[in-house]
């Protein structure tokens, strides 16, 4: 959408441009010369004793020793100076600044960080006193069940047997524990824990009598969660308890024995991750490790509840990645062959891989099943594809908590773990309803629904194929068949698939009543077309024991769209049935959090520009900054004006592209006459801008700032981080360096400015400034940033590539404010923004 451009009236009423050679007054030109002469003078002052020594014959080394001295002096007072600010900040503000520290040092535990966890010493100490008895408990269930299970597993297997189970003498630590009250249901309390179990084990198994296998130590961490819920007024107080892990847990195993070999590079990942695949199987979202501690809780919703919703996720594309192709020995670097990621619990995905691109486009959807938000993550790799082993790109991590709370969010993600880099991401959150009427089924091949299955157990299945087809033959059915052969019962597994999208179930061993308990979620394209198929299977064969068809369409037709009932299985016994529950729930969007608009307080005379102000980002965390209020803008006639109504059509458009921990500023609404007037005194200011900046139709990028008052020293502190999507200046990036004053001051001697940043549209400052004005006064001032282009297109031609004007009146100083905000340009027009 087209940006009108906002100027003074009195300049758009005698033709001139704001920032012309023609809006020049006699005074501003008065106080040029003033400047000018006054570094001019300056400039004498420090040539005329080189000219008087040269004079009057005095040797240039003394000179030289009295200007070494003098940088000697400058140098040790700035040391003094900056250990005093150091020692002050830490004083004032101890928090922010070790966690600044820490963050470019060691990793240190959680707790040092000052996040919301807790050290847990005391359970620790508790679990160093009970760990032998916990041994002996484990040594119990390896040798009476885990070794019957693996020995049922195959045939192979039948001799297996523990000869020593030894876990060590080091208890698992918790490193920290974080207690959720407030943001879940009052009747629950949410506990997540980070476990850490680094262990001497030693356990030894013959598989028969000339294999031996064994594990002499083991490292595992990950972090758990546990649920008790519900709260009741009775004794035990907790209705029960749920545990699992939100990510799947890491694990490092020493082999010994005939299992050695897995500790070799071509075995060792393959070893653990399965291992892995059957923890997560038991503990890793969605599966649950559930304990009912009365009998009034229904199990099956403990073990699988419904999802809390689903995020779709558009991975759209990424700039300036790492170049990791080399040639001629890493004399000459390339380019990469990018390809991205995307991981929610066990569900992961990969997108194409873009050939020879730096800045590769992808274009393409995912959908995921929320279970719990805040907690789940969405896991983003990016990778460099090889012949051989593929190169790490960077990765980002995001909490799909923040997705529920913004409902949908569109912009760049800075990648972590590489010197540079970002991916573009637009996620969507979509709620579970009940009402068939919000149904709306899309042409993009994109999901309607949700399809939950509770996958509880089987009854009176046929040991085989051959034992069904027999029963048919002689007419045997039900109790008859069973009592005519006593036998073992299969040892069976389902798998459930709605169309292409097929789940399997764990086994479960030489049962004719087999149990199960697992969940399952299947996407919905179509509710009136498809069907979920349920097949139970024969383990090692794979021959079918029963066959169950549901249609989705009968789902829909019930009113709660729930069906928790046995089913009679076909191709099977006569009285084999499953008992399942099938949940349809239809994904519906939600609007995003309603904009918050208040009024500027009056602070004298402004101009209709200055009154208005930048609009905040409406999903913004309570914990981020104050943004500066919106102000209405009026024409002089008394109409609205353009800008104020190019703001009511894109209110509901710029809700949705929200961003975390960030505010928009746009220049224009807080530029005033003095704003217009400081950017003057760069010579070329008064210039106009390059015909690239003209004809630019995009956004002019973002600054990253923070300010903060320190009342101990009586300064004011403004640090200038980074900018991003800065205007490209040229192929290979943008020369640009931060200028800024603290109007009203705006003499050369009051400028301030960060150093040049080369080839980069994303440059990293990280420069802190201080102005020496008192609390009271600074909440009286305005900020001029401008971000400038260090190379000139030509002479003439404006340097400002971004401006801003910031309201520190709107600013909590004391406690300090760190955002983003917008660069536009006065007297450009812009077509779009960002995150559009």
């Amino acid at each position: 959408m087209a940006s009108p451009a906002l100027a003074r009236p009195g300049a758009q009423e005698n033709g001139a441009v704001p920032g012309s050679a023609e809006s020049l007054t006699p005074s501003a030109v008065n106080r040029i010369m003033m400047e000018f002469l006054i570094y001019l003078g300056r400039v004498l002052v420090v040539i005329y004793p080189v000219y008087l020594s040269g004079y009057l014959g005095i040797s240039i080394s003394w000179i030289l020793l009295c200007l070494l001295m003098f940088t000697w002096w400058q140098k040790n007072r700035q040391w003094k100076d900056g250990r005093i600010g150091s020692a002050i900040d830490l004083v004032e503000n101890e928090t922010l600044t070790i966690s600044s520290e820490l963050k470019t040092s060691l990793q240190m535990a959680s707790w040092v960080h000052f996040e919301e966890v807790e050290k847990v010493n005391w359970v620790n100490k508790v679990l160093e006193q009970a760990w032998p008895f916990v041994g002996m408990y484990i040594d119990k269930l390896l040798r009476e069940n885990i070794q019957q299970t693996v020995r049922m597993s195959n045939a192979a297997l039948k001799g297996f047997q523990f000869t020593k189970i030894h876990l060590g003498h080091k208890a698992p630590r918790i490193m920290w524990m974080r207690a959720y009250t407030h943001e879940v249901d009052q009747r629950e309390v949410v506990l997540d824990m980070n476990i850490l179990y680094d262990s001497d084990v030693d356990i030894d198994a013959d598989v028969n009598a000339a294999i031996k296998v064994g594990v002499k130590g083991l490292k595992f961490e990950g972090m758990l969660r546990v649920i008790l819920e519900p709260l009741i007024g009775q004794s035990p107080l907790v209705g029960g308890v749920t545990l699992f892990f939100i990510r799947r847990p890491t694990l490092d195993i020493n082999w010994t024995g005939m299992t050695n070999l897995l500790d070799s590079p071509a075995f060792s990942s393959l070893s653990e991750d399965t291992i892995m695949d059957i923890i997560a199987s038991m503990m890793v979202l969605p599966n649950r490790m559930c304990i009912p501690l009365i009998d009034q809780v229904k199990v099956d919703q403990m073990r699988f509840p419904l999802p809390r919703g689903v995020v779709r996720v558009h991975v759209l594309e990424a700039r300036d990645l790492v170049a990791k192709d080399t040639f001629m020995m890493g004399l000459v670097k390339g380019k990469s062959d990018p390809y991205t990621t995307l991981r929610v619990g066990n569900r992961h995905f990969k997108t194409k891989t873009v050939k020879e691109n730096l800045h590769p486009k992808w274009n393409e959807v995912y959908e995921f099943v929320v279970h719990e938000a805040p907690g789940q993550e969405l896991e983003v790799e990016v990778f460099d594809e090889d012949r051989d082993k593929d190169d790490f790109l960077g990765k980002y991590n995001l909490d799909l908590g923040e997705v529920k709370r913004e409902k949908e969010m569109d912009q760049w993600f800075a990648l972590t773990e590489t010197p540079h880099g970002e991916i573009h991401l637009k996620l969507q959150w979509l709620a579970l309803s009940a009402d068939s009427s919000q149904l709306k089924e899309s042409n993009a091949g994109l999901s309607c629904a949700m399809l939950s299955v509770y996958l509880d157990n089987a009854s009176n299945l046929p040991k085989d194929q051959s034992e069904l087809m027999s029963n048919h033959k002689h007419g045997k059915h039900g109790k008859e068949a069973r009592l005519t052969k006593r036998s073992a019962g299969p040892s069976s597994y389902v798998e459930l698939s709605v169309d292409k999208d097929v789940q399997k179930s764990k086994v479960a061993f030489l049962s004719k009543d087999p149990a199960w308990e697992q969940g399952f979620t299947f996407f919905v394209q179509n509710v009136k077309t498809q069907q979920l198929t349920v097949q139970v299977k024969e383990h090692e064969k794979k021959t079918v024991l029963g066959l169950l068809t549901l249609p989705l369409d009968r789902l829909f037709q019930i009113g709660s769209m729930t069906l928790d009932q046995r089913f009679a299985l076909e191709r099977s016994g006569a009285n084999s049935q499953i008992k399942l529950k099938a949940t349809l729930r239809i994904l519906t969007e939600e609007p995003p959090p309603p904009k918050v608009l208040s009024s500027l307080p009056p602070t004298g005379k402004q101009t209709p520009a200055s009154s208005a102000a930048s609009v905040p980002s409406s999903s913004a965390p309570a914990a981020s900054s104050q943004a500066a209020p919106a102000v209405p803008l009026e024409a002089p006639n008394g109409t609205p004006s353009a800008r104020q109504r190019r703001n009511s059509l894109l209110a509901p458009e710029t809700s949705k592209s929200s961003k975390a921990n960030m505010r928009r500023y746009d220049s224009h609404s807080l530029l005033s006459d003095n704003s217009i007037a400081s950017s003057r005194f760069d010579l070329t200011d008064g210039a106009s801008y390059p015909e690239a900046i003209r004809n630019h139709q995009g956004s002019f990028g973002e600054i990253h700032m923070s300010f903060r008052y320190a009342s101990m020293r009586n300064k004011l502190i403004v640090i200038v981080h980074s900018c991003r999507d800065l205007f490209p200046c040229s192929e290979d990036g943008t020369d640009s360096y931060v200028r800024m004053y603290l109007l009203p001051d705006h003499s050369w001697r009051h400028r301030k400015k960060t150093h040049v940043k080369k080839k980069t549209l994303c440059p990293v400052f990280e420069e802190k400034f201080e102005f020496d004005v008192s609390l009271e006064e600074a909440k009286t001032r305005k900020l001029d940033v401008s971000v400038k282009n260090n190379k000139m297109f030509h002479k003439r031609e404006r340097k400002d590539i971004g401006m801003v004007m910031l309201e520190l009146s709107q600013m909590d100083l004391v406690k300090g404010v760190s955002d983003w905000y917008e660069l536009t340009l006065p007297g450009i027009l812009r077509s779009s923004r960002r995150g559009r």
